[in-house]
């Protein structure tokens, strides 16, 4: 390509390079020099302050403290809202969002505040949050009937919500490999584990994050640690990318909140058809301590296990949870 002086006519015109590039400049200019003069309109600025609470796009909403939740909205029919693991996206659920939606359902999934493509608020990352935000995403889409499913953390914002917002617009609730009722050893909960493997996350995470997640992901978290596995690249490399969305501030303050909540008294409350997964081999949140004790907490509840299967059983044994799930919300 030639190089062309900055005051050479281009094509015959009378107007220079030079002319173009200060008029477009100048135009550019014109919003910032709106703001300065206090002439620019609404339609003008797009950062300024937050959006009012309730205000939705396409694929986000702003919640009460002005956090931008983003959400993917799949299918038509009875609707089913996915709430995903620590430290992943909604992204995690995507074979079951897929499937359910191709089998005549209204899917939501949304990315946690602080995770994903949502905003990263330095403060509010705990479960009260976290369930308050699912309830406005419920309201702003105006979701009635329907099914929430929460996975590992995600089971813990489902169960939060249950405690804060009943149950009223609620048909059918589902734990998969979720924390509650309470994953952290409590005098009242001698199953759990002991405060120093969660310490060790939080080490971990401000040592060098990016190695823990790559070290969950090919370990414990899909079962890959265990003799004979069958390792999938894919599937590390899924969390990993996950999981480095999401704001280092945010999944730090998660790991105190999906392990040292409390969720035995938001259990007590569910009075819906209720769908537990866990499986037998799960490193991460122990089936004796997560899925059968809220079994326990809500006897109505179907229990499934599945024999051999990890934490990430969502990934590792899709095509039967997207069968189980399905199934369930026909029943």
């Amino acid at each position: 390509m030639d190089v062309v002086s900055s005051d050479q006519p281009m094509n015959g015109s009378n107007v220079s390079r030079r002319r173009v590039l200060v008029a477009g400049a100048s135009i550019a200019a014109l919003p910032l020099i709106a703001v300065a003069t206090g002439t620019a309109g609404g339609h003008i600025l797009s950062t300024p302050t937050p959006q009012p609470s309730g205000v939705r796009t396409v694929s986000t909403i702003t919640t009460r403290d002005g956090v931008e939740i983003y959400y993917k909205d799949w299918g038509k029919g009875d609707p089913v809202v996915l709430s995903h693991g620590w430290p992943l996206s909604s992204d995690s659920w995507e074979a079951q969002a897929f499937h359910l939606a191709s089998n005549g359902f209204r899917v939501i999934t949304h990315d946690r505040r602080g995770h994903g493509r949502s905003s990263q608020p330095w403060d509010g990352n705990d479960m009260d949050h976290y369930a308050d935000d699912l309830a406005q995403v419920i309201e702003a889409l105006d979701l009635r009937n329907v099914s929430l499913f929460g996975f590992s953390t995600g089971g813990g914002e489902v169960a939060r919500y249950v405690g804060r917002h009943g149950t009223g617009r609620v048909a059918k609730l589902g734990l998969i490999s979720a924390v509650p009722p309470l994953m952290a050893k409590t005098e009242a909960n001698p199953g759990g584990l002991p405060i120093e493997v969660f310490d060790g996350l939080r080490t971990a995470s401000i040592a060098d994050r990016s190695t823990l997640y790559r070290d969950l992901a090919s370990g414990p978290f899909f079962g890959f640690n265990r003799p004979g596995a069958k390792v999938s690249q894919g599937m590390i490399d899924s969390f990993w990318l996950q999981g480095m969305q999401a704001g280092h501030k945010n999944a730090f303050d998660s790991i105190k909140a999906f392990s040292e909540t409390d969720f035995t008294e938001d259990l007590k409350k569910f009075d819906k058809p209720t769908l537990i997964v866990h499986g037998d081999d799960d490193q991460i949140v122990p089936i004796d301590a997560a899925g059968r004790a809220s079994k326990r907490l809500v006897p109505h509840a179907e229990l499934k296990v599945y024999p051999g299967a990890p934490h990430g059983l969502a990934d590792t044994h899709k095509e039967q949870l997207n069968a189980d799930l399905l199934a369930f919300l026909r029943s």
